[in-house]
């Protein structure tokens, strides 16, 4: 699964993806974009989900007719995600495109 980290994001978490591809926004530089440009830069970019931590996301954006999903974590600090990365796998693999899901952490 190709997988865009969005700024927030703890990077560590992507040496516990390692099945899936996995870019940041920094990376692909694409931190300035605003959420709605982000997701359709990912989207054309063949992103199938976007990881971030902005809780306001799924309020601000209509993603239903989207191609990819959008994973929320609940927060930015590593230590707690870390305790958490069963959830955020199984998480990933319940996604369906067009779908915001929250991994409560």
């Amino acid at each position: 699964m190709k997988v865009l980290f969005d700024q927030g994001t703890p990077v560590p978490l992507r040496r516990h993806l390692i099945e899936h591809m996995v870019s940041t926004a920094a990376e692909k530089g694409w931190s300035d974009l605003d959420n709605g440009d982000l997701i359709e830069k990912a989207e054309q970019e063949g992103f199938e989900v976007l990881i971030t931590t902005d809780q306001n996301m799924q309020h601000q954006q209509n993603i239903t007719s989207r191609k990819l999903a959008v994973l929320i974590l609940l927060t930015t600090a590593w230590p707690k995600i870390q305790l958490k990365i069963d959830d955020v796998r199984e998480a990933l693999t319940e996604l369906n495109p067009g779908e915001f899901k929250e991994v409560s952490i």
